[in-house]
């Protein structure tokens, strides 16, 4: 925390002068926190990139109702789970 903005709110709430937006008294170091956060704008929540599952031969085969291509001696029968 060393950007001014947020200093200067821990150093309020260690002086125990910190309030919240309602005007109550800031007693949790969690709270003081968010809110040094809050006021740096850093508590904008950044998008997460979506996980891409990644298939394997197995998987593709099951999904279209093809015939795994492989050494089997049956190897026009489909797979069941």
């Amino acid at each position: 925390m060393s950007k001014p903005k947020e200093a200067k709110v821990m150093g309020e709430f260690k002086k125990g002068t910190l309030r919240s937006g309602s005007g109550a008294k800031v007693t949790s170091r969690k709270q003081a926190i968010a809110i040094a956060l809050s006021e740096a704008g850093k508590s904008k929540k950044k998008p997460v990139a979506k996980k891409v599952k990644k298939t394997n031969a197995l998987d593709k085969a099951i999904m279209k109702k093809k015939p795994l291509k492989s050494k089997n001696k049956n190897p026009g029968r489909y797979l069941d789970k």
